[in-house]
This record gives C-alpha cells, structure tokens and sequence, in this order.
C-alpha cells in the first residue's frame, strides 16, 4: 500500500509538471505575451519620438536659420553705408562766416542810422551811435566830422582816444563816439545854442568825408556848444567812448 501511494503521487507530480510546461510552450508560441507586446509598443514608440525629434530639431534649425539670415540682411539693409544720422550730415548748412574785408564797405549815412544823445554824466557830453542798417558789414574810419548849425570848420579830434583797429560794424551793430560840446569849467569862448547836426563820414584815406551825412535830431531846445568842441575817434564800444 505504501509503494502505491507513493507512485500515483509521482504520477500526480509529473502529470501537474507536464501541464504547466504545455501551458508554458502554448503562451511563448503565439507572440501575443504580455511582456512581447509591450516591448513592441515601447520599441515603436520610441522610434517615433526619434522621428519626431529629428523633424523638430530640423525645423527649428530651418527656422533659426531663416530668422539669422533676415537678420543679418536687414542690418545690412538699413546700414547701407550711410553716416550714423541717416546721412544728413552731409547736407547741414554751415554756420555762416563773418565777411571778409574785402566784402565790406564804408560806413556812411546810406547804410547806417545815427542818434545824437545827449549825456548827464560825462558833463556836456554827448553820444552818437551808428548803427548799421546793412546786409554787409561796414568800416567806420577814424572819428566823426560833425557841423552843428552854421558852423564852417569841424571840430578837432581827441588824439588819445585812437583805438588799435579800425572799427568793424557786421549787420545790426553799433559803433560809439563822444562829443564834448564844451569846457565844464566855464572857460570856453564863443558859447551859444545850436539846433541842428550833421555828421560826416571819413573814407579810408581819410582825406575826406565819404557818402551821405547823418543828421540826427538834437533836443528841441538844442545843445550848448562853445570853442572847446571836440570828438573821439569811433569806439567799438560805449564804454570806452564815454572814458574821454
């Protein structure tokens, strides 16, 4: 009894063994195992996130590229050449140069406006300034010839009072003289009232008055001039004027 036993368990053992193997060799067989099919699918998806990575790639290098190239030819385009204001530059009108000496003319009474203007301080003084009402710049050479009323001769200049250079007037400027109408301390002769003025311009050789006079207006009660009359040369400005 106890051998019997012993071998239908055997037989039960080999016969379980047998049933396991065939189920084994049935599921390898088909090709449809759960682990074949899933290293199928892996396999194949990542083949085609390769191919999908592959065509990113190129076309985001085919898009960099086209997006560079534009780039580099817009630069290029708006550079042209051109200074960095866009070449206006070249086309900026040039500050103006005063004229040249030889382009400047006399200063007289055709191109010029002169007012007699009679001063406090100095005492029995008076200021003529010209101004000139040209489009070119004009010379006033060495001092004013003035005749007030009748008289026949012109006063004398103040030889202390020549400045180093001839004076230059550009358009709208002014030069200065002063006339000392007569002696603060009362020793002038042959005082009296006169109500009317001219002035005279000098040329450059000084030989002569040049072009129209001037005849500024004086006070209505006119000014009091004796024999000590006298003029400075013309001054570029007020200030040295009105130091003689």
């Amino acid at each position: 009894m106890s051998n019997l036993r012993t071998s239908r368990a055997r037989l039960a053992a080999a016969a379980a063994t047998a049933v396991l193997a065939a189920l084994s060799l049935t599921a390898c067989s088909d090709g449809t195992g759960v682990h074949d099919e899933g290293a199928a699918t892996n396999a194949s998806t990542g083949s085609s996130s390769t191919a999908v990575a592959s065509n990113a790639g190129t076309n985001s290098t085919g898009s960099t590229g086209s997006s560079a190239s534009a780039g580099s030819t817009g630069a290029s385009a708006s550079s042209g050449g051109k200074s960095a204001d866009g070449g206006r530059t070249a086309t900026r009108t040039s500050v103006p140069k005063a004229p040249a000496s030889g382009s400047a003319v006399t200063c007289e009474g055709s191109n010029t406006r002169t007012v007699a203007a009679p001063l406090t301080r100095p005492v029995n003084h008076m200021l003529l300034t010209v101004t000139n009402t040209g489009s070119r710049a004009c010379y006033l050479y060495y001092y004013p010839a003035v005749r007030f009323g009748d008289a026949q001769a012109v006063p004398p200049v103040i030889k202390e009072s020549q400045p180093q250079a001839v004076v230059t007037l550009q358009p709208g400027e002014s030069g200065y003289a002063s006339v000392s109408l007569s002696a603060t301390d009362g020793s002038g002769a042959h005082g009296h009232t006169v109500k009317s003025l001219a002035v005279y311009f000098q040329g450059r050789s000084g030989s002569g008055s040049v072009g129209a006079a001037a005849h500024p207006s004086l006070p209505a009660k006119g000014v009091y001039v004796d024999d000590s009359l006298k003029v400075t040369y013309w001054q570029q400005s007020m200030d040295d004027a009105l130091n003689w």
